[in-house]
């Protein structure tokens, strides 16, 4: 077959949110999209996921149009339908009701076989100490390696 390739990732995710749980759900996209995506020329920033009447659906993803689409082109911020499993459906929906967690997408990446994906994210909002803290032990993780590095090289000079 072949392997994954990552189209889009949504960096700010993983600094603004908490991930408790990730799953895979597909996109329904139409034919220009599909181009585009598989052209790298998206942004899942500022996006989410929501469940409405018993759907899944991405809200403010970008997907630019296709250079040379002309009046086929799509609408670059449409809402594009998830296809996700209806007992995924149900648990999600439980979970973003009850324990107050958001959907936000990670990444988009394509298939082996041609399929675009997304990886969504379960994720609880981080309160700015939060996110202090973590940039803090970040930091602490990059002085401590820098350390180990300068020693190893102390000692492979004598």
């Amino acid at each position: 077959m072949g392997e994954e390739k990552t189209v889009a990732q949504n960096r700010r995710a993983r600094h603004e949110y908490s991930i408790e749980d990730s799953f895979e759900a597909g996109i329904a996209l139409t034919g220009t999209e599909i181009k585009s995506v598989r052209a790298g020329k998206v942004s899942l920033a500022q996006s989410y996921a929501r469940i409405e009447n018993g759907e899944a659906w991405l809200v403010g993803a970008n997907i630019s149009p296709w250079d040379t689409g002309n009046r086929y082109n799509h609408d670059p911020k449409r809402n594009r339908k998830l296809l996700v499993h209806r007992d995924q459906i149900v648990a999600l929906l439980f979970k973003t009701k009850s324990k107050g967690l958001t959907l936000v997408p990670l990444k988009m990446y394509i298939t082996g076989r041609g399929r675009a994906k997304l990886e969504i994210g379960l994720a609880r909002g981080k309160q700015l100490h939060d996110r202090r803290r973590d940039i803090a032990e970040r930091d602490s993780r990059r002085e401590v390696e820098r350390a180990m590095a300068d020693a190893d090289r102390g000692r492979d000079q004598r």
